[in-house]
């Protein structure tokens, strides 16, 4: 598979002033695929130890001269290591937190030697621990599921990718071109971009086999929670995933997950989860200024779930006929386009930073809602999402009149297109703008097409 962060640890590997680097995500992403394909790219021996398989190597690490951590593995592995040709990669670092501080001395005193750790509720971990971080002298990188475009590429569609991303409201894809890829659109609303689901997806097409997996891994997500996180009702857990998989689309209402259960014990809940990169907030922001969170009211967010397959498993999608998918994906004011679009989103920023996303409701008064407001440039973009070809953009044209903004972002079903919009509000102002039109599938594009619209 072909994952666009094969670049970023590139440009790591060949940057100025390296430093160790910490690999975070939830559990099955792919960061050990990602790590083992990259030393073999650049041609490097990966020293690669599992701390959560073979937790007596955390020994390995006692003291704190890189050379003598070296030596200490050499013996244990019957191996020798070149710093310079080698890769040392501790994968499942959660299992031994007490190495994070050892990175600073591989920094410091080995510099030529790349490392790599890569966990999984690392936040659990670095809790419970007694020490701390080596600020300054390690760097993160932040991996999702595969996007959608990661997805397309494979399918074995790369040139169906290359059109995709070439297509603008100028040069729209042929009709049949803009079907097939929203055929395969629905295709990734099902299987999602876990890396084992997309290759089971790959090797028979199996929409059951498929299921299999992503029950699996939401299991493998609650059994964490009990072996890292503390005493969580595994029953409270399964609520709250599927509570966020039916509230898609709105502002998360915490005593919607169970009446009887305390809502703060389903607030500390979420937190955990939302640490485990399992779900993720999109926070409230006024959409006034920049930056987007300085205005933001933490009573209003709404939730995603780190895949969009995994949603689909817990609503049963899958079992959905061909002809009656349409409606089912676009249940709930279109909820699962929202989460494509988020997760497109969030796949589409720099690993070095922990994705944010934002989205703009009214807070008092009538009622008004922006799916998504980006930052781009010093430019506030608002997005509205709709799972169809059509729908009302009365809160978007009122937004545009109150702040005052140049251009919007439209994602729907439809083909590209960009037009002056010239309309009154239902407030009876007049608002005038330029309307960016999207299909769904281009979301992972947007910045590279705002650039050619805002300059």
């Amino acid at each position: 598979m072909n994952r666009f962060a094969s670049e970023e640890l590139d440009r790591w590997l060949k940057g100025p002033g390296r430093k160790p680097l910490v690999m975070r995500g939830a559990r099955q992403v792919g960061k050990t695929w990602l790590v083992r394909n990259f030393a073999k790219r650049q041609g490097l021996e990966l020293i690669e130890l599992n701390l959560e398989k073979y937790p007596h190597y955390a020994d390995l690490f006692s003291d704190n001269s890189p050379r003598e951590i070296l030596k200490n593995i050499e013996a244990q592995l019957a191996l020798k290591i070149l710093p310079e040709s080698s890769c040392l990669f501790l994968d499942e670092i959660q299992a031994a937190p007490e190495l994070f501080s050892k990175l600073r001395w591989f920094r410091e005193d080995m510099p030529e030697l790349p490392v790599i750790a890569a966990g999984s509720l690392l936040e659990f971990a670095l809790g419970k621990a007694d020490f701390s971080m080596p600020v300054g002298r390690i760097a993160y990188f932040y991996l999702e599921p595969l996007s959608f475009f990661e997805f397309a590429l494979a399918s074995r569609n790369e040139p169906l990718y290359e059109k995709m991303i070439s297509t603008t409201p100028q040069e729209p894809l042929p009709h049949p071109l803009h079907v097939r890829c929203m055929e395969l659109y629905r295709q990734y609303c099902l299987v999602g971009g876990m890396p084992e689901t997309v290759q089971t997806w790959l090797d028979g097409r199996d929409v059951q086999a498929c299921l299999k997996i992503q029950h699996d891994l939401l299991a493998t997500y609650r059994d964490d929670f009990h072996k890292y996180g503390g005493e969580i009702d595994a029953r409270l857990l399964h609520r709250i995933l599927l509570s966020v998989a039916r509230q898609l689309g709105n502002k998360f209402v915490y005593s919607r997950v169970d009446p009887d259960v305390k809502v703060t014990l389903v607030k500390n809940s979420l937190m955990l989860l939302s640490q485990a990169k399992v779900c993720s907030k999109v926070a409230h922001t006024s959409g006034s200024g920049l930056p987007l969170g300085a205005e933001s009211n933490d009573k209003f967010f709404k939730t995603l779930m780190v895949d969009i397959g995994l949603i689909s498993a817990q609503l049963g999608l899958s079992s959905v006929k061909p002809v009656d998918l349409d409606s089912m994906l676009f249940f709930n004011r279109g909820g699962l386009a929202e989460q494509f679009v988020g997760q497109q989103l969030r796949a589409a920023q720099t690993p070095a930073m922990d994705p944010q996303l934002f989205y703009w409701q009214r807070t008092g008064g009538r009622q008004g809602e922006i799916d998504y407001i980006l930052q781009h440039g010093n430019h506030i973009v608002p997005v509205e999402v709709k799972s169809g070809a059509a729908g009302s953009m009365k809160s978007l044209h009122q937004f545009m009149a109150e702040k005052n903004l140049e251009m919007a972002v439209r994602l729907d079903a439809n083909p590209p297109s960009a037009e002056e919009m010239r309309v009154k509000t239902t407030q009876s102002q007049f608002v005038k703008y330029r309307l960016l039109s999207l299909p769904l599938y281009l979301a992972g594009n947007i910045n590279a097409l705002l650039d050619r619209h805002l300059g």
